[in-house]
C-alpha cells in the first residue's frame, strides 16, 4: 500500500491543532494536519451564506492586538510571524434580571453599574476583590504557557521564570483550586456573586466553585489592566484560522481537508501514523498528535493499544452540555445606531448560570467589521453557551418533522433574547440557520456535541498532552484548563514544544519576548 510519510501527523485543525502544527513547522518538522471537515478551524471556523460571513463558535477575543501579550494564541502568532488585524472595542451589553445596561472592560466602569444597582457597599466590595486579585493576576501570568514542555528540557525553558514563581509561590499554589475559595470572605453581595458565576461559566462552562482560580486570575490580569481593549479579528474567526494556516504553509507544513481519520496506527506499542476513511495511510516518523476531544481520541485507538484503566478513566471524563446556534443575516436599514458587538442575556439567576438555556450570548460582529455582511446588512450569531442538554436530541432523525419542530421550539429562547436588543428582528431576517447539538456533533466531530470537559477545579486535573501510548500526544480543550482560545492554543504550544529541541524552543521564547 502506498502511503504518505511525514514527521508529525495531527488529527484535527481546531485552534489547538493548528497552533501545534504551525509551531512544529516553524521548529523545522515536516507536519501534516488531517481535517475531516471541508473547512479548517474546528469550532472556530467561519462559513458564508448569501454574502453573510458567520463565525461558528468563538465571539469574544482579547490580548490579540498587541505584543508581547499573555494570550498564548498571540504568542503562537508571534512565533510564526503572522499578523492578525483587529478592531478594538471595550463595551458590551448585558440583559440581566435586574435590567439592561452596558458594561466594559477596565477597572472602573463596572463600579458605576454596581452603584446604580447595588450601592456603595457593593462598589467597596468589588474594589476589595480587585485588590485581592492583583497578586493572583500577577501569579497567573508569571509563567507563560509558551515556556512549558513535558520533558526534562523544561528545566531550561522554565528556569528563567523560577525567581518570579518563587516570589509568588503562595499565590501560585492557590491558583490550582476553585475561584470560589478566593471569593469566600470577600464577595457577599448577591449581584456580584451572580456576575462572577456568569463570568466563570463563560470561561470554563462551570460556575465559580468549579472554575480554577488561575483562569479567573488570567482574566483579571487581561481585562482590568490600564487602557485595556477587547479585540475582534477583521474577517472574523476565519481570519484567525487563515493566519495559522498561512504560518503552517510558510514553514512547509500541509493541511489536508476532507481527510477523516478512522484509526491511529499502532505498531510495536507505538503510534506510527493514521488511517483515513478512504483507506489511505499517513505515516509519522516522530509522533501522532490528536486535537480531537478526549472521548473522540479514544475511539481512534485500537482496543489493546492503551491500558484498560486509562481508557476507562478518560472515557469517564465529565462533559459540559452542548449548544443551540442561531445564525441570522438581517436587513439593518433603520436599525438602532448604538448596537454593541456583544450581548449577554441571563433569564433567571435563581436557576443557576448552567441551567439549560438560561444564558444566551449574542454576537453582532458586523458592527465592528462591516465586511462580514453586504452593505446595509448585519450578521448575528446567538447561541446557548454549553447549556443545551444532548439527551434532548440523542437518536433523533435530522430529516424528521419531529426534529424540525424541536429545532424551532428550542431556538425560541435565542429569538427572545435577540428581541430584547432588536425588537423587530424576525421581520428583518434574510438568512436564518438553526444549529443543534446534532449539528455540533456532525460538523465538528464532537462527542455528544459537547462544549468540552467539565473538570471541576480542585477535584481533578486536566489529563495533559501525554498518553501511555508511545508516540501519541494530545492537544485541545481536553488537555489544558479552560475551554476558550487561549487554553487550546496553550495546549498546542505545549505539545509542539515537547517535541522540539530545547535550543530551538529557547530561541523561540527569546524572539517573542517571553
Amino acid at each position: 500500500m502506498s502511503y504518505l510519510t511525514t514527521d508529525v501527523v495531527i488529527i484535527g485543525s481546531g485552534i489547538g491543532g493548528l497552533s501545534c502544527a504551525a509551531l512544529l513547522a516553524r521548529y523545522g518538522f515536516d507536519v501534516t494536519v488531517c481535517e475531516s471537515h471541508s473547512i479548517a478551524g474546528g469550532a472556530a471556523h467561519s462559513f458564508e451564506r448569501n454574502g453573510f460571513k458567520f463565525d461558528s463558535g468563538p465571539s469574544l477575543y482579547s490580548g490579540l492586538s498587541y505584543s508581547p501579550s499573555p494570550n498564548p494564541l498571540r504568542q503562537v502568532l508571534d512565533a510564526i510571524g503572522e499578523e492578525l488585524p483587529c478592531a478594538n472595542y471595550d463595551t458590551w451589553g448585558c440583559c440581566l434580571p435586574e435590567g439592561d445596561f452596558d458594561t466594559s472592560v477596565g477597572a472602573d466602569q463596572f463600579c458605576d453599574v454596581l452603584m446604580g444597582f447595588r450601592g456603595e457597599d457593593a462598589v467597596r466590595e468589588w474594589r476589595q476583590l480587585q485588590r485581592v486579585m492583583e497578586p493572583f493576576a500577577k501569579a497567573a501570568i508569571a509563567l507563560p504557557p509558551a515556556a512549558l514542555r513535558l520533558d526534562l528540557g523544561a528545566v531550561f525553558t522554565i528556569g528563567r521564570f523560577v525567581p518570579s514563581l518563587f516570589r509568588r509561590a503562595t499565590n501560585v499554589a492557590k491558583l490550582t483550586g476553585s475561584f470560589s475559595k478566593i471569593m469566600e470572605g470577600v464577595v457577599k453581595d448577591p449581584f456580584i456573586k451572580n456576575w462572577l458565576n456568569l463570568l466563570c461559566f463563560l470561561l470554563s462552562g462551570l460556575p465559580a466553585d468549579g472554575t480554577s482560580a488561575a483562569e479567573v486570575a488570567f482574566m483579571f490580569a487581561d481585562w482590568y489592566r490600564p487602557g485595556v481593549m477587547l479585540d475582534y479579528p477583521i474577517g472574523g474567526s476565519g481570519a484567525l484560522v487563515d493566519a495559522l494556516v498561512r504560518g503552517l504553509n510558510k514553514y512547509g507544513g500541509q493541511l489536508i481537508l476532507n481527510a477523516h481519520v478512522e484509526q491511529v496506527l499502532v505498531e510495536n506499542n507505538q503510534a506510527v501514523g493514521v488511517r483515513l476513511r478512504n483507506g489511505k495511510e499517513i505515516r509519522a516518523k516522530k509522533a501522532v498528535i490528536s486535537n480531537a476531544s478526549v472521548w473522540d481520541t479514544l475511539k481512534l485507538l485500537p482496543e489493546a493499544s492503551i491500558p484498560k484503566q486509562f481508557r476507562q478513566q478518560r472515557q469517564a471524563t465529565p462533559e459540559c452540555d452542548s449548544f443551540m446556534h442561531l445564525h441570522l443575516g438581517i436587513d439593518a436599514q433603520g436599525i438602532r445606531p448604538d448596537l454593541a458587538c456583544h450581548y449577554i442575556v441571563v433569564n433567571d439567576w435563581s436557576e443557576g448560570v448552567t441551567a439549560p438555556q438560561n444564558v444566551v450570548l449574542i454576537s453582532i460582529p458586523s458592527v465592528l467589521d462591516p465586511s462580514l455582511a453586504p452593505p446595509g446588512k448585519h450578521v448575528i450569531h446567538a447561541y446557548t453557551p454549553g447549556n443545551e442538554p444532548y439527551d434532548f436530541w440523542q437518536g433523533m432523525d435530522r430529516k424528521s418533522e419531529v426534529y424540525a419542530k424541536q429545532k424551532q421550539e428550542r431556538a425560541e429562547v435565542m429569538w427572545k433574547a435577540i428581541e430584547r436588543v432588536i425588537p423587530d428582528i424576525r421581520s428583518r431576517c434574510e438568512v436564518t440557520l438553526v444549529g443543534t447539538p446534532l449539528t455540533h456533533e456532525r460538523f465538528l466531530r464532537r462527542h455528544r456535541g459537547s462544549y468540552g470537559p467539565a473538570i471541576r477545579a480542585g477535584e481533578a486535573f486536566f489529563p495533559g498532552a501525554n498518553t501511555p501510548l508511545a508516540g501519541l500526544l494530545c492537544c485541545g480543550d481536553s488537555t489544558f484548563p479552560g475551554i476558550g482560545l487561549p487554553a487550546v492554543a496553550a495546549s498546542g504550544m505545549i505539545a509542539a514544544n515537547t517535541l522540539a529541541p530545547v535550543q530551538k524552543h529557547w530561541e523561540m521564547l527569546q524572539e517573542i519576548g517571553c
